[in-house]
C-alpha cells in the first residue's frame, strides 16, 4: 500500500525524541548564520541574498532535469532585488527564467498571508509560462487523470518501473483542502519539523501534471522562512537536495511505499524521511554560512588591495578564487588552473602567480616545481 492509502492517512507518526539532537544542530546552525548575516553591510546583504536565490532557482529546476540559463536567472534576480535596472528581455528563455524567480519570490511574500488552492495553481503556472511543446499538461489547475492515473515511472533497457502512484484526481480537491488545514495549523513541534512533513505530504499528493517537486520545495522554503521569521533567504535547500538527488528520490520512494524499517509495524511512521531532511537542511545552512563568509572575505580582500596594481587577467583569476572560496581549489590553485582560467601560456601563468605572491594576494602552500599551489591570502 502507498502511504496515502492507509486508513490513518495523513496522521504521520514521528519519533520526536530520536530527532531532538538533529533538530538542535539545525537550530544552532541557523543561529550561527544569523550572526554572520548581521555583520554584512547593505550591499553585502543583497549579494548574499542574490547568491542563495540564484542557487535555488538553478537547482530546483536541475532536480527535475531542467537546465536554466544562469545569466538569465542572475539578470532576473538582479532586477528583482533592485540591484540594477536593465531592459526587459523578451526571449522565451529569459521569460522562463524570470518566471521561476518570480515563483520562488512569491512563495516568500507576506508570510502571514494564508496559502490557498489558487496560490498553489498560480505558482505552478509560473513554471510553465513557456508551455511544453511535446507533453501537453494542465497549467494553473490540478490534473484530471484523463490519460490515466498519475504515476512516477522510469524506463531502462525497455523495462518500465513504477516507483509511485499518486491519489486519484477525483479526490485531489479534498486532499488539498486537508493539506492546507495541516499547513496552516499550529504545530506542537518546531516548524522546521513541520517543513519536513509538509514537503513529504504535498509531493505525495502530486496534484499537478508537472511541477510538483518545484512547488513542494517552494512551500518548504516558505515554512522554513516562517520558522525563522524572515522572508530573506541566505541558503538554498534546493541546492542541497540537488547535491543529494539520488538519495532524495530513494528516501521519498521508500517512505511513500512503506519500505523503511520503522514502517513495518507503523506504516505512517516517517521518522527516516525527517532524519534525511534535517541532515540535508544542515548541509544547506552550512553552505549558506560559507556563502556569507565568501561575501565578507571578498569585500575585505579588495579593500586591502584597492591600491595594488593588477592586470585584468590577474583580477579575473582572483575573483574566481574569491567567488569559489570553500568550493573550488581548496588545496590551492596551480599554474595549470591559472592557465585555463586566464587563457594564457604556462610560462605567463607561472609568472603571474609569482607576482601575485610578491604582492601579498596569494601565498604558496607547497614549494617545488610543478607541484606548487597557492591559496588566497585573505586574513
Amino acid at each position: 500500500m502507498y502511504l496515502w492509502e492507509h486508513v490513518d492517512w495523513p496522521n504521520f507518526n514521528v519519533d520526536w525524541a530520536e530527532l531532538e539532537l538533529r533538530l538542535q544542530e539545525v537550530l544552532a546552525l541557523q543561529s550561527k548564520l544569523v550572526g554572520k548575516v548581521e555583520t554584512l553591510s547593505e550591499g553585502q546583504h543583497k549579494q548574499a541574498q542574490m547568491d542563495a536565490l540564484l542557487q535555488s532557482a538553478i537547482k530546483t529546476s536541475a532536480i527535475e532535469g531542467e537546465n536554466l540559463n544562469v545569466e538569465s536567472v542572475r539578470s532576473s534576480i538582479t532586477r528583482h532585488l533592485g540591484l540594477e535596472q536593465s531592459a526587459q528581455e523578451s526571449s522565451s528563455e529569459s521569460e522562463r527564467e524570470s518566471a521561476v524567480v518570480n515563483m520562488l519570490s512569491s512563495a516568500l511574500d507576506d508570510l502571514r498571508q494564508p496559502i490557498t488552492k489558487e496560490t498553489l495553481c498560480q505558482w505552478q503556472s509560473l513554471l510553465f509560462v513557456v508551455p511544453p511543446l511535446i507533453n501537453k499538461i494542465h497549467i494553473g489547475k490540478f490534473r484530471d487523470d484523463a490519460l490515466g492515473v498519475m504515476q512516477v515511472i522510469s524506463q531502462r533497457t525497455g523495462k518500465t518501473t513504477v516507483h509511485y502512484e499518486a491519489p486519484s484526481a477525483k479526490i485531489i480537491d479534498g486532499e488539498i483542502r486537508q493539506f492546507l488545514r495541516f499547513y496552516h495549523q499550529s504545530s506542537s513541534h518546531h516548524d522546521v519539523l513541520k517543513a519536513a512533513l509538509a514537503h513529504l505530504y504535498f509531493i505525495s499528493l502530486h496534484p499537478f501534471d508537472d511541477g510538483n517537486g518545484r512547488v513542494a520545495r517552494a512551500l518548504t522554503d516558505r515554512v522554513l522562512a516562517q520558522a525563522e521569521n524572515t522572508s530573506v533567504r541566505f541558503y538554498s535547500l534546493s541546492a542541497a537536495i540537488e547535491k543529494n538527488k539520488e538519495s532524495y528520490y530513494q528516501i521519498l520512494e521508500d517512505t511513500q511505499n512503506g519500505r523503511n524499517k520503522v514502517q513495518s509495524t507503523n506504516p505512517l511512521n516517517v521518522t527516516d524521511w525527517v532524519k534525511w531532511f534535517l541532515d540535508v537542511l544542515s548541509q544547506a545552512i552550512e553552505a549558506g554560512i560559507l556563502s556569507v563568509e565568501r561575501v565578507l572575505i571578498k569585500a575585505k580582500f579588495w579593500q586591502q588591495h584597492a591600491q595594488t596594481p593588477l592586470t585584468e587577467r590577474q583580477i579575473k583569476v582572483l575573483n574566481r578564487l574569491l567567488d569559489s572560496y570553500g568550493i573550488e581549489f581548496q588545496q590551492g590553485i596551480a599554474a595549470r588552473h591559472y592557465k585555463s582560467i586566464a587563457n594564457v601560456s604556462k610560462a605567463t601563468a607561472t609568472r603571474d602567480l609569482a607576482e601575485l605572491q610578491s604582492k601579498g594576494c596569494i601565498q604558496i602552500t607547497q614549494a617545488g616545481g610543478r607541484s606548487a599551489r597557492y591559496l588566497l591570502n585573505h586574513d
